[in-house]
């Protein structure tokens, strides 16, 4: 019989102790107080005007440049509609998100995936792929502590990227949702920072950093690209969710937000390292790559590990991970991805102890 007492590896999403909820409900307060003809209307496509300024000045960029949306996904969706034809060639990563694979997918783009390595994309073996004559409509790379892999691309790699984006002639959609939450080493330049010749296209999102209730995230682009995907927005649904955003820019005014970005990032430090030693002392011939932020672990367990029997068996033991291979265009069969965000400390020593358990079930 399982423990009724689950210890969930699965959801990238932090835990209610380490979201602001007085500080959101001060914000949505003010929101009311201070804009409520704006807030209560249908607004702009674009999203509402004040946070899409504060965004704009945050990455130093042109307002022109910046849309906000109905959370990162809905971003993604935008950028994959307006560049991904059927069999348009993509560079996606090895692992990458989901979801990224089932827009491309959806949209039949023609996937190329790169393996990740402990400091990101592998560019070299991306140079090989264009030197051999494949042409990408874009690559899509996750730069900052990687889900599911949680390694960061690496300054000359970043560099590199850009300089093959511009010899071939293709987007880099820097997708960058974890930017903010660097818990450990000194943060790098944005490939968007970098960007000489509008060869990025960056999107981020504040359910990391504040709560994914909310469904708020942005594009930052080339403007004649923000204009087209603002008209998609328009067909779509005239406008995004002005309160979400109105209370989203409150709070990150008054000061909140990098108080909720300091909370999250100790809370996390804390749970990746004991995440890390639980792995150590109770898997110790798994393989991982310790993160130095955001909300993910990729384990891989070697070639006598199946995790579609895993994963079962780790549920009967009351432990919830998510298996490797949808995170592949194939493979992943002896992997996992590992969310720390959403379980406390002193809960991580327990999960994986359980999960070693499994191991050995299925050995």
């Amino acid at each position: 019989m399982a423990p009724t007492d689950v210890i969930s590896f699965s959801r990238g999403a932090p835990s209610l102790d380490i979201v602001d909820i007085e500080g959101l409900k001060a914000a949505a307060a003010k929101a009311f107080e201070t804009d409520p003809a704006r807030i209560a209307g249908y607004g702009t496509a674009v999203g509402y005007p004040p946070l899409r300024e504060w965004i704009a000045a945050k990455h130093n960029v042109p307002v022109e440049q910046v849309i906000v949306t109905n959370g990162s996904l809905q971003a993604d969706a935008f950028l994959f509609d307006a560049l991904v034809t059927p069999d348009s060639p993509v560079i996606v990563e090895r692992p990458t998100y989901d979801r990224t694979l089932l827009g491309l997918r959806n949209r039949r783009g023609q996937l190329h995936p790169v393996h990740v390595q402990p400091d990101g994309l592998d560019v070299a073996e991306l140079a090989e792929i264009l030197k051999g004559g494949v042409r990408p409509t874009l690559a899509h790379v996750i730069p900052n502590f990687q889900n599911p892999a949680g390694v960061t691309l690496s300054g000359p790699k970043r560099t590199e990227l850009l300089r093959l984006a511009n010899e071939y002639d293709f987007v880099i959609f820097e997708d960058d949702p974890y930017l903010d939450i660097r818990f450990r080493g000194e943060n790098l330049p944005t490939m968007l920072e970098l960007d000489d010749n509008d060869k990025v296209v960056f999107a981020s999102s504040f359910s990391k950093t504040i709560c994914p209730g909310l469904r708020t995230g942005y594009l930052v682009g080339p403007t004649d690209l923000i204009k087209k995907i603002t008209t998609m927005a328009t067909n779509t649904y005239v406008a995004p969710n002005m309160l979400a955003q109105a209370t989203v820019y409150q709070f990150a005014a008054s000061g909140a937000l990098d108080a909720s970005i300091a909370n999250v990032k100790k809370a996390l430090a804390e749970r990746a390292d004991a995440l890390g030693a639980a792995l150590t002392k109770h898997l110790p011939q798994a393989t991982f790559v310790l993160p130095d932020g955001g909300y993910f672990l990729w384990v891989d367990f070697g070639d006598d590990v199946d995790v579609d029997k895993l994963a079962p068996a780790a549920e009967a033991r009351g432990v919830q991970v998510v298996k490797g291979t949808g995170f592949v265009v194939d493979g992943g069969q002896h992997s996992l991805r590992l969310a720390y965000s959403a379980v406390s400390t002193d809960r991580i020593d327990e999960g994986v102890r359980r999960l070693a358990a499994a191991v050995e079930d299925c050995r």
